[in-house]
């Protein structure tokens, strides 16, 4: 059996040009859609041939998961920085007020991220993917919500910490569909708190 073939060498060059890429696919996707774009109009617009493209990514659905990494992984960061200001346990109110405040709200990765979700609906690997993708950034919530117990008790009506991780990125998804229609940020950033105040600590806003 042959053996397979070496992995392409990562090099300065190799990750500046899949850098480029992502960032000329990122604004292509968001002025045109996703489903709408092409591998030639994402080479042409980084300036590179197909054959940077095919040496960097198989398919646009490859490329879209490495730019939903990048976001997920911001997020997850920014969520976790906010949550970990408060050592061992956890000031809900306070940590919401800090994650609202912090939060990735961008507008064309909310373009970029629907016209997504509507193709991999019709895909079930791709869905599937993406779901896999969704569920490490419910993971980091869940994680740190555990630590609450401490500080704060959080609603009986959440039953566990799996459920409130889940309604947290619901409430997230909801108010971001929101910002996509009335493309309204600092009013996205108030309602996001205003729900995650209510799921999160019974709608008090106060410390058990």
């Amino acid at each position: 059996m042959a053996a397979p073939p070496p992995a392409p060498r990562i090099t300065k060059r190799r990750v500046r040009t899949r850098a480029n890429l992502l960032d000329a696919a990122f604004a292509v996707f968001a002025a045109k859609g996703f489903g709408r774009v092409s591998i030639e109009e994402v080479c042409e617009a980084a300036g590179y041939s197909r054959g940077a493209f095919y040496s960097n990514f198989d398919s646009l659905d490859e490329l879209f998961f490495a730019l939903y990494r990048q976001r997920a992984d911001l997020i997850a960061d920014q969520v976790s920085g906010a949550l970990a200001q408060d050592g061992p346990d956890l000031d809900v109110p306070a940590a919401v007020d800090r994650v609202t405040d912090v939060l990735l709200l961008d507008r064309d990765w909310l373009l970029v991220k629907t016209d997504f979700l509507v193709h991999a609906a019709r895909q079930p690997e791709i869905a599937a993917t993406l779901l896999e993708h969704r569920a490490r950034l419910r993971g980091a919530i869940a994680d740190r919500l555990a630590r609450a117990r401490g500080h704060t008790e959080l609603p009986a009506v959440l039953g566990d910490i799996d459920a409130a991780a889940h309604a947290v990125v619901a409430a997230y998804d909801g108010v971001t569909t929101r910002l996509l229609l009335d493309k309204d940020v600092d009013a996205a950033r108030t309602w996001l708190k205003q729900l995650l105040t209510a799921l999160l600590t019974n709608g008090s806003g106060t410390t058990g």
